[in-house]
């Protein structure tokens, strides 16, 4: 059974570097055909949020896998300050892309990847500097829970990376690896700082624009 952590970053006074992994490879199928990544939010292509979030969360690099529509990304969004990765086979699902963007990482001298996903723009930096500060007081497998539930981002230590592409399947992930290591997965509850939402379809849109919407710096 999955647990909560208490982290405590000042325990841990070296660690290796933590790569953030932005999966924004997906088509956007349920949204007419949109790819995600290049979705408008606040002016700009929302995968620049997403890859901005993880760096200001904490991670020393990031790494953003992109798929559909890979070409216009690169021209419409400004990535310069992250690595890039091309799933050939997206529109296999998010298990590819998770694949892809864990091979790319071999050779990183990364410690742990911090898994994240471009259509949750409600999850900010707060969220992802709690998930390190696990990771930093020792836990190698940790998600972001809100209400007690397992939810992004999830960080893999890299002594995991193999088994997690091995296992990875369609839209399902890592779903599986996880419910099988449940016992080792610490849980960081973020509810108070995030909200794990989805744009999947075209009623989730609203959320890109609503002055509501959790800004990448709230909660911090």
């Amino acid at each position: 059974m999955a647990h909560t952590a208490h982290p405590t970053p000042d325990s841990a006074l070296t660690r290796r570097p933590v790569a953030g992994l932005l999966l924004a490879a997906g088509g956007g199928r349920r949204l007419g055909g949109r790819p995600k990544a290049l979705l408008d939010f606040r002016g700009r292509p929302l995968v620049e949020h997403a890859a901005r979030v993880l760096r200001e969360g904490g991670c020393d690099s990031v790494l953003v896998v992109l798929g559909a529509a890979a070409g216009t990304v690169r021209e419409r969004a400004d990535l310069t300050a992250y690595a890039t990765a091309e799933n050939p086979d997206w529109a296999h699902g998010m298990g590819s892309s998770l694949r892809a963007g864990l091979a790319a990482l071999a050779d990183s001298g990364a410690g742990a990847a911090l898994v994240s996903l471009v259509d949750q723009p409600g999850i900010g930096a707060a969220a992802v500097a709690r998930v390190i500060a696990a990771y930093e007081g020792g836990a190698d497998l940790v998600a972001a829970a809100y209400g007690g539930e397992r939810g992004h981002p999830v960080l893999f230590g890299a002594g995991r990376w193999a088994a997690v592409a091995a296992g990875v399947a369609g839209d399902r992930g890592a779903r599986a690896y996880l419910k099988e290591h449940e016992d080792a997965l610490a849980l960081v509850e973020c509810a108070d700082v995030a909200e794990p939402y989805d744009i999947d379809t075209p009623r989730d849109l609203f959320r890109l624009a609503s002055p509501d919407a959790p800004r990448e710096d709230e909660g911090r």
